[in-house]
């Protein structure tokens, strides 16, 4: 599974950019694969781009703007459902992929801390700790 993002290498908007380089970034660090199809210079990528993002996930008027990403050729998302499933921990499900081992949170229960109003004290809830 090849995870492609599309996006446009020249692109006059700085918002477009840094939403591009924030989703290449991120893909690069986490040593995701992934291939960049550039709509700016490859009217086939432009085209194929248009054609396949969901009618539901389109901009009211005008066309989708980059990033988009999909894996082969499933669509997955924008740079908002990208940045969402990145703050959810999700990122990988989002892609379509699955976690390597190590990557998953833990599935216990947080510690949440309490802070009395009136008197600054902690209070300990969900932890188990006496």
């Amino acid at each position: 599974m090849v995870i492609r993002v599309y996006i446009a290498s020249s692109s006059g908007s700085m918002a477009i950019k840094k939403k591009q380089q924030d989703v290449l970034g991120f893909l690069e660090a986490n040593k995701i694969g992934f291939e960049e199809k550039d709509i700016a210079a490859n009217e086939e990528n432009r085209k194929w781009m248009r054609e396949n993002v969901p009618e539901n996930s389109r901009p009211a008027t005008g066309y989708p703007l980059p990033p988009q990403i999909f894996n082969e050729s499933q669509y997955r998302g924008d740079y908002d459902a990208f940045f969402e499933a990145r703050e959810n921990n999700a990122v990988y499900a989002f892609l379509g992929l699955t976690a390597p081992p190590g990557s998953k949170r833990l599935q216990q229960e947080p510690l949440h801390l309490d802070i009395a109003a009136s008197d600054g004290i902690f209070g300990e809830q969900q932890c188990g700790v006496a």
